[in-house]
C-alpha cells in the first residue's frame, strides 16, 4: 500500500546531499516548451534542461519510442549487444565522420572514454612519454575527476586530492598560447567548438584551423566535446560540421537522448582499435531503452526541416533580445549559435546574471546562466515561434524589474 507524501522544496534539504540549490518551484508536468509546477503555474522553457530537451517535453516520437521499447527489452549489459544500440550506432556513423561508436550514460563518461582512448592511442603508438593533454581555460568537460581536471575551471577540481597529471590549460582562441605549449609529447587537444559553461564563447575559425594543423604537426588527436553543441543545437547535426575542421574523436550526450540519459563517443576505426576488449566499459552504456529513444531523436532532429528551423529560431531570439536591449541597455553582445545563445551583461550589470535568472522565474520563464555575466538560453530546437515571442515578453518584464531595482 502506497503512502501519499506531501513533497515540498523543504524536503530537499532534509533528504538530499546539499551540492545543489534548486529553485523553490517544483515542476510536475511538461508539454512542448511549457512546464507546470505543483500549484499549476505555467512556465515557458528557455533552459531545456541545460541543452538536453532538444524536442521539448514529452515529444510524441520520444514517448512512443519509450513505450514501445519498454515492453520489449530494458537491459542486457554489454555481454550481449542489442538492436536499438546497433541501429543508433549505424545512424551516427552514417551521419558523421566517425566509423566507430562507444555508448555511455553521460557527457562526463563519454569524455572520460575519449581521454582514456587518446592516452592509450598515444601509448601504443609512441610510448609513455606522449601523455600531455592540452585543454582550455573556462572549458567544461564533466565532473569525473579526470574530466573535471581537464576542464579549465580549477574551482571545480580543487579540494579532492592529487589531480591527474600532464594536463595543460591555455586561453581559448589564443593560437600563440597553444603553439607555446604543444610538443611531440602532446597526445590530445580537447575543446568545445563553442564553450558552454565558460560563457557561450564561439571558437574562432582561424583558431580551430590552427588546433587541427598543430595537432597534425605533432601527431596529436583533436577531441571535440560536443556534449552541449551536438545533435542539432547549432543548426548543424554536430557543430564541427559548421567549421573547416574534422576532429579525431567527438563526444555527444545531452540532446542525444532528448532527456533520457545516454552519451556516445565517436571516432575512426584506426583510433578505436586501441580500446581493446577489457580496456574500458560501462554497465548501462548502449542500454536498449536509451538507444531506442536516441534513434527517435536522430530521426526527428537530423532533417533539413529541424536543422534549418534552428537557424530561423536563432534569428528570432537575436531580434527579440536586440529589441529588449534597445529599451533597457543591459547587454554588451549576444554570443553563440543556433539554440545555444548567451546574452552578455554590460559593465553596469556585470556579475548579476543570477538576478536576471531569478526575475525570469518570477515572470514564468525558465532560463540559464553561464557564469556571473551571461544569461544563457538553450531551448527546444522545435520551440514554437509563439512560445519564443511569449518567452521573450516574459524575459523583458524580468529585465525591466532588474533594471528598476
Amino acid at each position: 500500500m502506497s503512502v501519499e507524501m506531501n513533497l515540498t522544496r523543504a524536503q530537499f534539504d532534509e533528504v538530499m546531499v546539499p551540492n545543489y540549490a534548486p529553485a523553490a518551484v517544483i515542476p510536475v508536468r511538461g508539454e512542448g516548451s511549457r512546464v507546470w509546477d505543483q500549484q499549476g503555474n505555467e512556465f515557458i522553457d528557455f533552459a531545456g534542461g541545460i541543452a538536453v530537451n532538444c524536442l521539448g517535453h514529452c515529444h510524441p516520437a520520444l514517448v512512443g519510442a519509450l513505450k514501445e521499447q519498454g515492453e520489449k527489452l530494458w537491459h542486457l549489459s554489454n555481454v550481449m549487444t542489442n538492436e536499438p544500440a546497433l541501429e543508433l550506432a549505424t545512424k551516427l556513423v552514417n551521419a558523421t565522420f566517425a566509423e566507430r561508436v562507444y555508448f555511455a550514460n553521460s557527457g562526463a563518461e563519454a569524455n572520460e572514454a575519449a581521454l582514456k582512448l587518446a592516452r592509450r592511442y598515444a601509448l601504443d603508438n609512441h610510448g609513455p612519454q606522449k601523455d600531455q593533454i592540452i585543454a582550455f581555460d573556462k572549458a567544461f568537460h564533466g565532473r569525473t575527476f579526470f574530466t573535471v581536471t581537464v576542464g579549465g575551471q580549477a574551482a571545480y577540481s580543487d579540494g579532492f586530492g592529487p589531480k591527474p597529471q600532464s594536463v595543460t590549460h591555455v586561453p581559448f582562441n589564443d593560437i600563440a598560447a597553444l603553439e607555446a605549449v604543444i610538443s611531440d609529447n602532446t597526445c590530445a587537444i580537447m575543446l568545445e567548438p563553442l564553450q558552454g559553461e565558460g560563457g557561450i564563447i564561439n571558437g574562432d575559425p582561424e583558431f580551430l584551423k590552427a588546433v587541427r594543423a598543430l595537432a597534425d604537426k605533432h601527431d596529436a588527436l583533436v577531441i571535440f566535446d560536443e556534449v552541449q553543441t551536438g545533435v542539432g543545437r547549432t543548426g548543424e547535426l554536430f557543430a564541427y560540421m559548421g567549421t573547416d575542421i574534422v576532429p579525431d574523436i567527438l563526444t555527444s550526450a545531452k540532446a542525444l537522448g532528448g532527456g533520457f540519459p545516454i552519451a556516445a563517443m565517436l571516432t575512426t576505426a584506426k583510433i578505436a582499435v586501441h580500446l581493446k576488449i577489457g580496456t574500458h566499459g560501462s554497465t548501462y552504456g548502449g542500454n536498449p531503452l536509451a538507444c531506442a529513444i536516441g534513434n527517435a531523436v536522430m530521426d526527428v532532429v537530423n532533417t533539413p526541416e529541424v536543422l534549418n528551423g534552428v537557424k530561423h529560431r536563432e534569428q528570432l531570439f537575436r531580434d527579440g533580445l536586440a529589441a529588449i536591449n534597445a529599451k533597457y541597455n543591459v547587454f554588451s553582445e549576444v554570443r553563440g549559435k543556433g539554440m545555444l545563445l548567451g546574452a552578455v551583461l554590460n559593465e553596469q550589470y556585470a556579475g548579476r546574471s543570477r538576478d536576471f535568472l531569478v526575475a525570469s522565474v518570477a515572470e514564468g520563464l525558465m532560463s540559464l546562466i553561464a557564469g556571473a555575466n551571461v544569461v544563457r538560453f538553450a531551448p527546444s530546437l522545435v520551440i514554437p515561434e509563439a512560445d519564443i515571442a511569449e518567452g521573450l515578453a516574459r524575459f523583458e518584464r524580468a529585465v525591466a524589474k532588474v533594471v528598476a531595482g
